[in-house]
């Protein structure tokens, strides 16, 4: 993301006046897309509803990722509806939907795809290049740190660069495209914890947590039935991605800038003022974490119908953004100090 194209207001100015420069109808075109897409996003969560039972905030940043046109590491027990989340949002959003099932012995190309030798009725050969399962819109990597680190960083360049390169030849994506990758946290037995630089790569790392009750009630009273719920279609491929370019639009306030920047430089230990940063955090987020909190936060703003994001978009978002991107040391560990207690205290200032 290029600095120079992020649109700033100061904290005295209307949220629209970037866009009432020009005149007044920039701004109303503008109010009627951010309204228009807060009804579509509306309908998208309700029928997500249908299915996934309990999991609102696990919804919610979900499609603040994808409106922020991020990828996503769902952290959760086995049984908690993450692959069903999945499809339903393949479903929902009208998007090209693939999984794959990550296996010590999945290699590379089994993701890819791979270069397979032909030969024509008159006899000449050549090379066709047969696509791989990431070539959809929305990829499901299913038990990620069960694959080899080779097999991972096969998804690292397409995550980036949204392309990929397989003997010698680039070969583009579709956008949007989306990474939703699960992860079990209990068990870590043949398993490759992911690198920090394909970590930094998730705009967002989601938590999802048991449902209460009451919910637990309603999808064991809906999922063992004869009856399934069918759902259709919210939004588009196409709108998802006028939707990504809306998001970047929306202005942001000199002092939401400021409390990002605070955030993220607070939870290095190298120049934090912070006591817990400098005695417990191994290291500290990069500058990516800046971009994906100043995205997320604007996407979270229209999620709720705001025309621009607040510092409470920053103190919700601040955990799903840091927490993959922050280090303990040895001795945090040791003592029980996790980092969701540590991006608490950082917090603080902005609450």
């Amino acid at each position: 993301m290029d600095p120079t194209t992020e649109t700033l207001v100061t904290a005295t100015e209307s949220p629209l006046s970037f866009l009432s420069v020009e005149n007044k109808d920039g701004a109303d075109s503008a109010i009627a897309e951010i309204e228009h897409l807060t009804d579509q996003v509306t309908t998208v969560r309700d029928r997500i509803g249908q299915v996934i039972f309990g999991q609102q905030a696990v919804v919610d940043q979900t499609l603040i990722s994808l409106l922020a046109g991020g990828h996503i590491l769902l952290i959760g027990v086995p049984g908690l509806g993450k692959t069903r989340l999945v499809e339903t949002l393949g479903r929902v959003l009208g998007l090209e939907e693939k999984r794959i099932q990550c296996t010590p012995d999945l290699m590379p190309a089994d993701i890819l795809g791979s270069e397979v030798l032909e030969e024509s009725a008159s006899g000449q050969r050549s090379f066709r290049f047969i696509k791989g399962p990431i070539f959809c819109q929305l990829l499901m990597a299913d038990e990620i740190n069960r694959a080899s680190p080779r097999t991972q960083s096969a998804l690292l360049q397409g995550m980036q660069e949204y392309r990929v390169s397989v003997a010698g030849h680039y070969h583009l994506l579709q956008r949007p495209f989306h990474v939703l990758a699960t992860q079990n946290p209990l068990e870590h037995e043949g398993t490759y914890p992911l690198p920090e630089a394909q970590l930094d790569r998730f705009l967002m790392q989601i938590d999802v947590t048991y449902p209460d009750l009451e919910a637990e009630r309603r999808m064991l009273l809906a999922t063992t039935g004869i009856e399934t719920p069918s759902i259709g279609a919210a939004l588009s491929a196409s709108e998802l991605l006028a939707a990504q370019r809306l998001v970047r639009r929306v202005p942001v306030g000199e002092s939401v800038v400021d409390g990002i920047l605070a955030l993220v430089r607070a939870g290095r230990p190298e120049t934090s003022d912070v006591a817990e940063v400098r005695k417990h955090v191994a290291w500290g987020p990069g500058p990516r974490s800046s971009q994906a909190l100043m995205l997320t936060c604007r996407a979270r703003a229209l999620l709720e119908g705001r025309l621009s994001p607040s510092l409470d978009d920053v103190v919700a978002l601040a955990k799903p953004v840091l927490r993959h991107r922050m280090a303990l040391s040895f001795s945090a560990r040791a003592d029980g100090i996790t980092l969701d207690q540590i991006i608490d205290r950082l917090c603080t200032p902005l609450a």
